[in-house]
């Protein structure tokens, strides 16, 4: 498993996220927004921390507008866990490291 932050679109967001065997924190956010590149960092090392334990997947909201609305995203940056395809728990807003360590931990 890569140990790299994954990037999903419209078109294969089912299997990379909701078809996964292990839990998948999506980071919902646009190359415009401020708050996205500040936790970016910590999505990357969130990627090498849970390599193969849990994937970290971003969606830029503006090329994926389908799933954007499916999932409600009004606001970005927002976070979501999935496991098991459902969401298991969401985050509105940057936060750092340790809070959505948190998050994955609890899906594990």
């Amino acid at each position: 498993m890569s140990n790299t932050v994954l990037h999903a679109t419209d078109a294969d967001f089912d299997a990379q996220v909701l078809a996964s065997d292990v839990p998948v924190l999506v980071d919902f956010w646009a190359p415009w927004c401020g708050p996205c590149k500040m936790i970016a960092p910590a999505l990357d090392q969130l990627a090498a921390d849970y390599a193969g334990k849990a994937k970290v997947v971003k969606v830029d909201v503006d090329q994926n507008q389908a799933t954007a609305m499916k999932y409600h995203v009004r606001s970005i940056p927002m976070l979501l866990v999935f496991k098991g395809g459902q969401i298991h728990s969401q985050q509105i807003g940057a936060v750092g490291k340790a809070q959505l360590a948190q998050m994955l931990d609890k899906a594990l």
